[in-house]
């Protein structure tokens, strides 16, 4: 068992021995690969080590799921905006039991909602970066908040309130629920255990249906809708084999969907710098020349206004004559409304949780002997005008949800669509950057630059044209 915990690991590792003509001798135990019996016990013995390795598994992940459904802090770094707290309780039989829970840092919280604000507004984690840059927000080290750590901070539960909508995804992504929805007050946060895997270099975070989700001691900050929406982004904005990363730049248009024709890796924009450059101008270039230089690839780079330009211009008469144009308005449309909706739903949600959050703090007032009369009276007309403006904020989420559940009537479809199509030309260039890019990724499929000419391949089609 100090060999190997795994029967089919010793036997594949025995085999190789003998393919050698290498016999294995344990002199301890007299184990002795060479003899039939030997061989037949060394297995026996691997047998008894898998069922050791498999038992001490099971004893760790029960203790596991017993923790997690107590809630508690299990030490550590606490996540940005908590401190870590021991406290003391006292059992039946006298003896101290101690344990850990979070505590808030209302200044690094402050932080963590303009994240979490900023990242449903531009649907970019180095948009937020900039902004927390220029707002002057730093971290508890004094340092910026890194991509990576403002990454980590969007996707942590700790923030995320143990809500129905909270419950609702984490049972959707297969993750160890440890409560039931009976249990969703929208009060208290959630802790997830078991979110990387130890046994491999540098940690890396398991899939979603290995953790194990359960209600902690500690007030959610982050409506469940709010950051589900959150992850939801996150999701979409990861590049994959078959689409391209999202461009979250104010001023490409093609950032990320060109791929170099010289070593595969997709181009990028980056701002002229220099003597000769000028702040609008930008180029796209290589990712891994950015990395590495030449060394790495000698692809020239593209001019990006020019580039930007030419591939509008090759779209709009394919747009003009394309059979799909109506489905692609059509998506484009939906897309874009998603997006709104989403957006709206999201900061609905948080303003709903803000409204209960003033009159949980309120009723607590209240609760304390002692006020005065005239106090009183002001505390109970802050209640009945935060009441007021909760419930027309869930008038406004249900109306919300109700309209994006209804189906568009196909008369007025047709006609809003047929009305865009005659517009396209006109209008592309009043659209928003955003609304472009959303157009271009419609249209087209995949652009290759190979140093010389590059080739737009959209919707079955393919184009080469000349820089």
């Amino acid at each position: 068992d100090r060999i190997s915990r795994n029967v089919s690991d010793f036997s594949s590792l025995i085999e190789d021995l003998n393919r050698l003509n290498i016999s294995f001798v344990c002199i301890k135990e007299e184990f002795d690969t060479s003899k039939p019996m030997g061989k037949a016990m060394m297995y026996i013995a691997s047998v008894f080590a898998q069922l050791e390795r498999e038992t001490i598994a099971e004893r760790v992940r029960d203790n596991m799921l017993m923790l997690a459904r107590t809630g508690r802090w299990l030490g550590g770094t606490p996540p940005t905006g908590y401190t870590s707290e021991k406290t003391r309780e006292i059992l039946i039989d006298g003896k101290v039991k101690t344990a850990c829970q979070l505590r808030e840092a209302p200044a690094e919280l402050n932080a963590i909602d303009l994240i979490y604000d900023k990242f449903l507004e531009l649907h970019s984690i180095s948009g937020v970066s900039k902004y927390l840059i220029a707002q002057g927000v730093k971290s508890r080290s004094g340092k910026h908040y890194s991509l990576l750590g403002i990454k980590q901070i969007l996707q942590n539960p700790v923030y995320c309130t143990a809500d129905k909508a909270a419950f609702h995804y984490f049972t959707q992504q297969n993750a160890d629920v440890c409560f039931a929805e009976t249990d969703c007050k929208g009060k208290y946060g959630l802790l997830a255990y078991n979110k990387r895997d130890y046994k491999k270099r540098h940690a890396p975070r398991q899939a979603m249906d290995k953790w194990i989700i359960a209600i902690g001691r500690h007030r959610g900050r982050v409506p469940g809708q709010k950051w589900v929406a959150v992850q939801n982004i996150l999701q979409e904005n990861r590049p994959s084999g078959t689409r391209a990363g999202n461009m979250h730049n104010d001023y490409s248009l093609l950032s990320g969907l060109i791929h170099c024709g010289v070593c595969g890796s997709r181009m990028f924009a980056k701002h002229r710098s220099g003597k000769g450059g000028r702040g609008e101008q930008f180029d796209y270039i290589c990712n891994n020349k950015l990395r590495g230089g030449t060394r790495l690839c000698n692809c020239q780079n593209l001019s990006g206004q020019r580039t930007d330009a030419l591939v509008c211009d090759v779209l709009m008469p394919y747009a003009n004559s394309s059979p799909r144009l109506f489905s692609l308005l059509e998506a484009l449309k939906a897309d874009l409304q998603r997006q709104k909706r989403q957006s709206q739903s999201a900061s609905i949600e948080s303003s709903i949780q803000n409204c209960n959050r003033e009159m949980e703090h309120l009723v607590d007032a209240l609760s304390q002997t002692g006020l005065g009369e005239a106090l009183v009276q002001r505390v109970n007309a802050k209640m009945t005008e935060l009441d007021k403006a909760r419930t027309e904020l869930i008038r406004q989420r249900d109306a919300l949800q109700k309209a994006g559940g209804q189906a568009v009537n196909p008369e007025m479809q047709i006609e809003y669509l047929a009305d865009k199509l005659c517009q396209i030309k006109r209008c592309f260039s009043d659209l928003t950057t955003v609304e472009k890019r959303t157009l271009i990724r419609q249209l087209v499929h995949k652009i290759v630059w190979d140093g010389k000419d590059f080739r737009i391949m959209l919707s079955g089609r393919e184009q080469s044209q000349r820089q």
